[in-house]
């Protein structure tokens, strides 16, 4: 147990500010697991750094990882320095694990955004710095492999500047050809690599200062100002975003790895200095916000941000303390669950191992095992006006690489989902459903290596075989025109008679609106009773389609006359006439059946656009050009149809559409849409004006509207 840790019976409020909460984000092969075996090393926390290769670090401890030498999970380890806990998350760094990335940025105030320094800033580096701006952490760069051969720091730091903002700026800097670093926050003087130490500590307290009146006019007179009295706008500084220190290091000799443990214990925020999560209570546009106090004393507030489920262990709820001390013993809610359960142990991961504590308190990063009940997202609480806390969704990507699954042996079938819904609660990027329009069992992740590893942790951990195959495509009808339809059922053999007539017409809706419903029969011609007769024989044509036995969506459907009979009209009849009229309005208003697509937002370097275009292509994609623009630009164009008569890209439209994909570092618009309707020589217009080209005499060319709108200037 760590030494700092309070007993339960007297939590001490001074160790909430002795704990510090950091994860480790970035792309893979940045060096997070090595950081983290190198700061456990420098605190005494392990007796050497593992190794990946050898498969001996604290955080890849899981088999898999250790066979594929990067991180799956993430992992959490703790660790003492100077009389503060310091809680360390590593992430994984694959773009199709970023679930678990993203989870670990509730858990924390600080994201650590490792780069490579051989290779710069990479996808999940920018997306995990934007995510954690959104979230409102404080955040940090942190440079690896400084002395990887070949790196040019000075041209790093700048494009970290370029890319991040000019509040990126630099707490220490590399000195002696990258063997050690020089403080530039403490330091007015020393020797570096590159650039002037006092330079730096000038620009490091003229940032901070900025976001407090008294420390400018101190150091307007004064000139410096002791950095020992810059913690309170540092933090200030640090919560606003309006500072973004960056740290060099080399995970592999040890290069700036105590200077960085000085770092997180001396200058990043403790859990009262940093913003506070957004909490809401309640549902909906009526849900209200609510600030958890970092207080010891109150009552529990705690965020489930993990679940695990071994097969011999059980499922683990790994959370972090917002509010109040939650000890061994304690009785504790999920959500709006109605019966508590009881911490019979409360436990501190150091990777695999479980170190059992007394009690955790505000920042604590802790977990119980053996909860059933206990789930992601979920916020625990010991106080009954706490049941409808949540915290503001986080906004995962969508699965969408799906993969149909059956278990090899028959009747397995029940098993199988068991196993399957385990594996998909321990990652909120996966997805398991039923198709019943295909009759499959789909799982969907984010790509193909995240399904891979799900189905060997399904054959390696449960022992489970499944055969595998492409999902049948879910086709979907849908009419392109309105139409009207009328069945008259009548039935007088035997028994009692039936008798039902219903008039309806139908509308297409816009892609996505789904179905609706409406009654607009006048004068009681289908009494009031039979009106749901009616909407579900719709219903039973919607779920089975109509012209290929696909579901239909889109469609709007109206009630309009109809005629019954005092005796032989019955529900059976009405849903039966409502049906075949359904089918004979379909028949009518030109239906087609619609083909599943995926609208893509593709941001990358142009020396990748030949393995861009040939991967669309081989997906489908229909690709018909690509440009090469100034400034590193490039614009992707593809087909969205061919004319066809719904008047969606026909005549009605002016012709066929081309859809054009904006690629640029300096000069796309990040999230901007234009709605001027532009044509294929406004695109050829923009070509000409990037490379200052003249016109290529196109009929069209001169009176074309350029594509101006969708691009900034370079800087």
């Amino acid at each position: 147990m760590p030494a700092n840790t309070s007993s339960p019976a007297t939590p001490d409020t001074r160790a909430i500010e002795r704990i510090r909460t950091l994860a480790l984000v970035g792309q893979s092969a940045a060096g997070k697991t090595s950081l983290a075996e190198a700061l456990l090393h420098q605190a005494g926390a392990i007796g050497a750094p593992g190794s990946l290769e050898r498969g001996t670090t604290v955080s890849d401890y899981d088999p898999m990882e250790r066979r594929a030498q990067h991180s799956l999970n993430t992992a959490l380890m703790h660790l003492e320095h100077g009389g503060t806990r310091i809680h360390l998350l590593d992430t994984p760094g694959y773009p199709d694990f970023v679930g678990q990335s993203m989870t670990a940025l509730e858990a924390v105030e600080t994201a650590a955004v490792v780069i490579n320094a051989s290779s710069g800033i990479e996808m999940m580096s920018a997306r995990m710095m934007d995510w954690a701006r959104e979230r409102g952490l404080d955040r940090m760069v942190i440079v690896n492999k400084i002395d990887a051969q070949g790196v040019d720091l000075p041209a790093l730091l700048a494009q970290i500047r370029e890319a991040f903002g000019k509040e990126c700026l630099p707490l220490n800097l590399p000195a002696a050809g990258g063997s050690k670093v020089v403080d530039c926050f403490f330091n007015t003087q020393g020797q570096s690599d590159f650039g002037s130490v006092a330079d730096a500590h000038r620009a490091l307290v003229e940032q901070v200062v900025e976001v407090d009146a008294a420390f400018v006019d101190r150091y307007l007179n004064d000139g410096d100002v002791d950095p020992k009295e810059l913690h309170a706008p540092l933090e200030q500084a640090l919560r606003e975003g309006h500072l973004i220190p960056v740290c060099f290091v080399s995970a592999r000799t040890g290069a700036g790895v105590p200077e960085l443990l000085d770092v997180i214990e001396l200058l990043l925020p403790n859990p009262t200095e940093g913003n506070p999560p957004q909490f809401y209570q309640g549902e909906g546009a009526e849900a209200k916000e609510l600030h958890a106090d970092p207080d010891p004393s109150k009552h529990v507030i705690a965020h489930v941000f993990k679940v695990t489920v071994d097969p011999y262990v059980g499922r683990m709820g790994i959370f972090r303390i917002h509010q109040g001390t939650v000890t061994k013993d304690s009785q504790l809610y999920i959500g709006d669950g109605r019966k508590p359960f009881k911490v019979g142990h409360l436990f501190m991961l150091q990777g695999k191992e479980h170190v059992e504590v007394p009690c955790g308190v505000p920042g604590d990063l802790c977990a119980v095992a053996k909860v059933d009940e206990i789930h992601f997202d979920a916020v625990l609480h010991d106080a009954a006006e706490d049941d409808h806390l949540h915290l503001k969704p986080l906004p995962f990507p969508v699965p969408v690489h799906g993969l149909a699954i059956e278990p090899k042996r028959r009747g397995d079938e029940q098993r199988m989902w068991e196993i399957m819904t385990k594996l998909v609660d321990e990652d909120p990027c996966l997805k398991i459903e039923h198709v019943a329009s295909t009759n499959e069992t789909i799982v969907y992740g984010l790509g193909e290596l995240h399904l891979r590893v799900l189905l060997e942790r399904l054959r390696d951990v449960y022992k489970f075989e499944v055969n595998t195959r492409p999902p049948r495509i879910a086709y979907r009808e849908t009419v392109t025109a309105p139409a009207e339809g009328h069945h008259r059922h009548k039935k007088q053999t035997g028994g009692a008679g039936q008798f039902g007539e219903v008039f309806l017409r139908i509308e297409p809706l816009p892609r996505g609106s789904g179905f609706e419903f409406r009654d607009e029969v006048k004068g009681g011609t289908i009494p009031g009773q039979f009106i749901p007769a009616v909407e579900k024989g719709v219903r039973e044509v919607l779920a089975h389609g109509a012209i290929a036995g696909y579901p239909v969506v889109d469609v709007r459907v109206v009630v309009y006359d109809g005629k019954h009979h005092s005796v032989d009209s019955k529900e059976i009849a009405f849903a039966t006439a409502g049906r075949k009229a359904f089918v004979d309005a379909i028949a009518k208003a030109r239906p087609i059946v619609l083909e599943p697509i995926a609208a893509i937002e593709i941001s990358a370097p142009d020396q990748s656009m030949g393995d861009i275009t040939g991967d669309l292509s081989g997906k489908r994609g229909m690709v018909t050009g690509t440009s090469n623009l100034a400034g590193g630009l490039v614009v992707i164009t593809f087909d969205e149809a061919e004319s066809d008569d719904s008047g969606c890209c026909g005549a009605a439209s002016g012709g066929g559409r081309v859809g054009a994909v904006v690629i640029s570092p300096t000069y796309g618009k990040r999230g901007f849409a234009s709605s001027v309707d532009h044509d294929h020589y406004g695109l050829l217009r923009t070509i000409e004006d990037a490379w200052s080209l003249d016109l290529l005499g196109h009929a069209a060319d001169a009176t074309s509207v350029p594509m101006a709108e969708l691009f900034t200037a370079p800087a």
